[in-house]
């Protein structure tokens, strides 16, 4: 299946009591599809999955997808380190509707590549929806590796990955050793350009919540051969790409978003607001990439 190249790894909106927003939420999926998004992740780590609980994620699958109502794909969120509670949360999001599934690598457990491959395939094998792998070892404290990713291709519902180690190699040889089996997305926005370069399709965003628009425009300059163009807006893109990380996302982004009249509501616990120097660091980035534009 064809996630599209820019995909959302959208917020969970809150209100001040810290409640999901539901008001804000179907605003922010009507602003994301209009500006570059062509699918969503909810209730990944961007959407602050660690302070959501089940129930609540479910209620954003079945919100997402009547919101979207066929304008894109909507992937859940339900990786975990436990996979039998990964596999019942799965199949209560399949009921949502979802069209496809995200799972991080299982973490603090540090499962080893034998423990992944068995995770995946029990996952796999229960679930009839295409699944996301999503690498990220700096926050889980586990890598999965080409040969891994590999042998999984076995399974024909596992279809995508979406990479943020930051190791081009090892993306590289991921798509070596899947053969086209696995459509390789960069989980990390300053590296889509790279990740392109090397084969991959799109990738994962944070900063298309509020630059989806030139990313699309980036991704379409590579494809029609002008490097470039696209290499000029990635250049331009570089800065805000880091500041929105300069704390614990997405508090940079929501700060982002609640100034731009994009409601997003503050973060949980044990997530922090950014501080005074941090939201004028933002600040400064964001206006002085609207200068350029």
């Amino acid at each position: 299946m064809n996630f599209g190249r820019v995909i959302t790894a959208m917020i969970t909106p809150f209100d001040e009591q810290g409640q999901v927003d539901w008001e804000a939420c179907g605003q922010l999926i009507d602003y994301l599809v209009s500006h570059g998004t062509d699918a969503l992740v909810v209730a990944g780590t961007t959407g602050e999955s660690p302070t959501l609980s089940d129930e609540e994620k479910l209620e954003l699958f079945r919100f997402a997808v009547e919101k979207m109502r066929g304008r894109g794909p909507v992937l859940a969120g339900v990786g975990g380190n436990n996979t039998e509670k990964t596999i019942k949360l799965s199949q209560e999001a399949v009921k949502c509707g979802v069209d496809g599934l995200m799972y991080v690598m299982p973490y603090y457990n540090r499962p080893s590549q034998e423990g992944l491959y068995q995770h995946f395939k029990a996952i796999a094998t229960k679930i009839d929806l295409p699944i996301m792998l999503y690498n990220i070892p700096g926050r889980t404290g586990v890598n999965m590796t080409p040969e891994t990713l590999r042998r999984l291709t076995e399974f024909d519902n596992i279809v995508a990955m979406k990479e943020a180690s930051g190791d081009l190699t090892q993306m590289t040889r991921m798509l070596n050793a899947t053969d086209g089996k696995i459509t390789l997305y960069s989980g990390d926005d300053k590296l889509t350009l790279p990740v392109l370069s090397i084969g991959g399709h799109g990738v994962v965003s944070v900063a298309s919540h509020v630059v989806g628009d030139e990313m699309q425009q980036m991704i379409r300059a590579f494809d029609e051969g002008r490097v470039q163009e696209a290499a000029r807006i990635h250049r331009q893109l570089l800065e805000l790409f880091e500041v929105l990380f300069i704390t614990n996302s997405p508090a940079p982004l929501k700060f982002l978003l609640n100034h731009l009249g994009v409601k997003a509501g503050p973060v949980r616990l044990p997530l922090a607001e950014v501080s005074p120097a941090e939201a004028e660091t933002i600040l400064r980035v964001y206006q002085n990439l609207q200068r350029q534009a």
